[in-house]
């Protein structure tokens, strides 16, 4: 299931548990990864992208290590919201995604890589540091906006057998 809609991310997944974050760049695809009572985001590691069978399985040997119920994946929107063609690709690599039969939840990163990016240089790490671990920590920024929402979210009792993480 992929979806744009937290509260339907949320109803498929009523037990909880731990959720990925996921950044796609064209190079490379930054992990991070939540707690299983969604309260905080951590950045993981970073997936050099190759072949898609080969990224994949990388992915799902991260799924499996880390016990993930539910991947985020950003997605690059146009400033005024609207799709691109990056929005595309990224919308593609949701579909390709379907072999780890977990929930997806498309969410707006449109200004992660830059927050990070900000926070790196008041930080004063330089460009080298930066540039490796800019994917990562991208991915867990857009994870804990994302998870910041799900606490918000009640699911309906007859979607669900619990309401997660009312906040």
């Amino acid at each position: 299931m992929i979806t744009a809609a937290p509260a339907e991310f949320a109803a498929a997944l009523p037990g909880g548990g731990r959720l990925a974050g996921l950044d796609a760049g064209t190079k490379t695809i930054g992990l991070a990864t939540c707690d299983s009572s969604w309260s905080f985001a951590s950045a993981h590691s970073t997936i050099a992208r190759g072949k898609f069978s080969a990224d994949l399985a990388q992915l799902k040997a991260f799924v499996a290590k880390e016990r993930i119920a539910g991947l985020v994946l950003g997605l690059p929107l146009n400033m005024d919201g609207t799709d691109s063609s990056r929005t595309q690709s990224v919308r593609q690599l949701a579909r390709n995604l379907a072999p780890l039969g977990l929930p997806l939840l498309l969410w707006d990163e449109r200004w992660s890589t830059q927050a990070v990016e900000r926070a790196m240089i008041a930080e004063d790490l330089s460009r080298r540091t930066r540039a490796e671990r800019v994917d990562r920590l991208a991915a867990a920024y857009i994870l804990q906006g994302a998870i910041d929402a799900l606490a918000h979210v009640t699911v309906p009792a007859d979607e669900a057998d619990v309401t997660p993480h009312d906040g």
